[in-house]
């Protein structure tokens, strides 16, 4: 596909490992209150290809979780690294070493990087680390009506989408209906942060697909247009990543990066049960 990447602005922005936080129960929708693992922090025990359902835990984020201490250069953070970014270890027993952004999570404002099992292990939580950003403007110049954020063009090239006349179609593991999405709705931007598929309904999970999710899977989203922020209209579609695990609180579930977005419906949905970030990545 054309795209404008040569005009593209490629920049450094820099975070440290992300403690984990608590305070107290959380009263989840079936009025259980819990004291669960949550976001944050290294996760050794998931990562991006992984199942993000049935996990033990709240909105596990998989790998590392970065945040930069000062809040506008957090939200700059999380606003311009983009999905596929390479990340570099500036610091500790790993300096040096290479990874991947894999998404970001709004409210908790965390971006979440991949590395290999075995550097993660090596680590000492004390890390800084710099993403190259480069991906944010990112425009398909024979296809004006789509909308797309949050994505490197790198990783964009290696996916397997296909050009059509007038629209594209984009391999995805799922198609999510609007009435599904859930927390996140009423943000005014989704260039940084994500929003929530809705699982608290066991028929509706099995019905698309949504047990079978994982760290890393690319869905699409029916009649929301995210270009400003989610909202619905009929027969747009947006597509993004899955960046975090299920949750047991009211309105929320698993969450999705929006990478692309069109009013206008010019994104054509294919199934495609191996759809995943880590696939792509490793080509």
């Amino acid at each position: 596909m054309r795209t404008n990447q040569e005009k593209l602005v490629k920049i450094a922005v820099s975070g440290t490992v992300d403690h984990p936080r608590i305070g107290g129960y959380r009263v989840g929708y079936d009025g259980k209150g819990r004291i669960p693992i949550g976001t944050g922090g290294i996760v050794y025990s998931h990562a991006i290809g992984d199942s993000c359902m049935d996990v033990v835990g709240d909105h596990i984020e998989p790998g590392i979780s970065l945040a930069n201490p000062s809040p506008k250069e957090n939200h700059a953070l999380e606003t311009f690294a983009c999905l596929g970014n390479e990340v570099k270890v500036l610091s500790g027993p790993k300096k040096g070493e290479i990874g991947y952004v894999t998404g970001t999570h709004g409210g908790i404002d965390h971006t979440m990087v991949y590395f290999p099992k075995e550097v993660l292990e090596e680590m000492d939580g004390n890390e800084t680390f710099l993403v190259k950003a480069f991906g944010q403007g990112l425009k398909l110049l024979d296809y004006p009506s789509i909308y797309m954020m949050n994505i490197d063009p790198n990783l964009l090239e290696k996916m397997p989408i296909q050009e059509r006349e007038d629209h594209i179609v984009w391999p995805v593991v799922t198609i999510v209906p609007a009435y599904l999405m859930g927390s996140g709705l009423g943000a005014s931007t989704l260039m940084e942060g994500d929003y929530d598929i809705m699982t608290q309904d066991p028929k509706a999970n099995e019905r698309f697909g949504l047990n079978d999710l994982r760290f890393g899977d690319f869905v699409a989203i029916q009649d929301h247009d995210c270009t400003y922020g989610p909202n619905y209209q009929e027969d747009a579609v947006s597509i993004g990543v899955i960046v975090h695990s299920d949750s047991f609180t009211s309105g929320h579930g698993p969450g999705v990066m929006v990478v692309a977005t069109s009013k206008e419906g010019k994104i054509e949905p294919i199934i495609d049960h191996e759809a995943n970030l880590k696939k792509y990545m490793e080509q």
